[in-house]
């Protein structure tokens, strides 16, 4: 299994301080039942914290005008909304809400030129409250291809505290090409124009960089 870069440090510390743990354990009460529950808990909790950054690859469908999904997730949201931050006009919005278990890495909906890249330190809302898309750490990325723009934004939930984002303005990138990085889960918001054609339906799962959310 392929892990993210994001996750040495978190891994290394967390093996660390486990082995620490289980060390003093045994060293305090032996080789009994309680030091071998405590081991057992230890490495089940070692197994989930290496899920979080695993980093499987995946094969992005080609086409003309196709926008695939930038997270692994499920579909939560889908309406025409008022976008007010850099479109300030009415957008059709996509969400796809991350739990715990899904591959955390974040992936270009589509190939073109960074226009615009911002981060917003905010607060963490579960990331399903009505508000988390504009109080919560958030971080906002508009791209544009064949002169068309859409915007998409990775925002923090109440377990997700570290959002990474490596788009900033001038770069290229080609669609499912990785932008970005959110620990522990949380949430993306996709704003697209009025005349796009959505292809996800509510509640449907996605598969960052493989699913087609919809299509120019």
């Amino acid at each position: 299994m392929r892990l993210h870069r994001e996750g040495f440090t978190i891994i290394f510390v967390t093996t660390l301080v486990l082995a620490l743990l289980n060390y003093g354990m045994q060293a305090w009460l032996g080789e009994g039942l309680v030091s071998q529950i405590f081991l057992g808990m230890s490495l089940f909790f070692f197994i989930m914290v290496v899920q979080f950054f695993r980093n499987p690859s995946r094969t992005t469908p080609e086409g003309e005008g196709l926008i695939i999904a930038p997270a692994d997730g499920k579909v939560v949201v889908i309406e025409e909304v008022e976008e007010p931050e850099y479109f300030k006009d009415k957008r059709k919005q996509i969400s796809i809400f991350m739990s715990p278990v899904n591959v955390h890495v974040n992936r270009a909906p589509v190939s073109g030129k960074v226009l615009y890249y911002k981060y917003f330190k905010g607060k963490y809302l579960v990331a399903w409250h009505p508000k988390s898309s504009t109080e919560n750490e958030r971080t906002t990325v508009v791209m544009e291809e064949g002169g068309k723009q859409i915007l998409f934004r990775q925002i923090a939930g109440a377990l997700a505290r570290r959002i990474v984002c490596y788009a900033k303005p001038g770069m290229e990138i080609a669609r499912g090409g990785e932008y970005g990085f959110i620990k522990f889960g949380s949430r993306i918001d996709i704003y697209l124009p009025l005349d796009a054609e959505v292809l996800v339906q509510l509640e449907q799962k996605t598969v960052g960089g493989e699913t087609v959310i919809a299509k120019w």
